[in-house]
């Protein structure tokens, strides 16, 4: 563990750090897991946390689960080693896509737009080619706290890194016109990890940018930490 916080040079930490996010999560809840087993070394009988620390364990606490979850992303993903060069990504999927027949279609309130539909309903079968499918030539895909990704050759790998495992529950929605006969389509709904299950779900919001042959120019999705983030979309009536 202090190897991979002090970024040192083993064989684990290089491994790590060709993990994608979700994986890297999924890393550190296993220890803490083994560590409430015993198989990994507990923190010491009688063991007081420094000040500062306890501030910032207090403010975690603070939080709600999703925002929780946010911190801990950003804390674990620069974790590791990775040399001058880069560490090759671990490229293959971690399980296959649903059969067709296996998956369940999802239904958003005020929203029938097929290509929407079809988007979610592909993700959560971790059917990304599909998904991909659904994008222009030149669309894009903006994740929370990153550039936009733009093409679809590299939105599918960035799916194959990191979106194995995830459940979206997208709840309600509304469709605004838009210029040049595109259509807008706003979705909020929740999102939960393969690490926490449905222990943990993560407010998010969708925001689909259609082009006027119905495929997905932009897509940017953020994540939502109050009520009000959902009046600002106008998707509070």
């Amino acid at each position: 563990m202090c190897d991979l916080v002090n970024h040192t040079d083993t064989p684990i930490c290089r491994a790590y750090s060709s993990f994608g996010t979700n994986v890297k999560l999924g890393f550190w809840y296993q220890l803490s897991e083994w560590m409430k087993q015993g198989i990994v070394a507990p923190i010491p009988k009688g063991y007081k946390l420094a000040p500062k620390a306890t501030e910032l364990l207090q403010a975690i606490r603070q939080l709600e689960g999703g925002q929780q979850l946010t911190v801990f992303q950003e804390i674990v993903v620069n974790m590791g080693y990775s040399s001058a060069g880069g560490t090759a990504k671990v490229q293959e999927p971690v399980s296959p896509s649903q059969e067709i027949a296996a998956r369940t279609n999802v239904k958003i309130q005020d929203i029938n737009n097929k290509t929407v539909l079809s988007y979610i309903d592909n993700m959560n079968a971790f059917d990304f080619q599909a998904a991909v499918a659904l994008f222009a030539e030149t669309g894009a895909l903006k994740p929370p706290f990153q550039e936009p990704i733009v093409g679809q050759e590299n939105i599918l790998k960035y799916m194959r890194d990191e979106c194995y495992g995830l459940k979206l529950l997208p709840e309600q929605g509304v469709t605004e016109p838009a210029e040049e006969d595109f259509t807008q389509i706003k979705v909020t709904g929740k999102v939960q990890t393969p690490w926490f299950g449905d222990k943990v779900a993560i407010n998010v919001a969708w925001r689909f940018l259609l082009n006027p042959e119905g495929k997905i120019f932009f897509v940017g999705i953020d994540l939502l930490a109050s009520p009000q983030e959902l009046l600002n979309l106008g998707l509070v009536r």
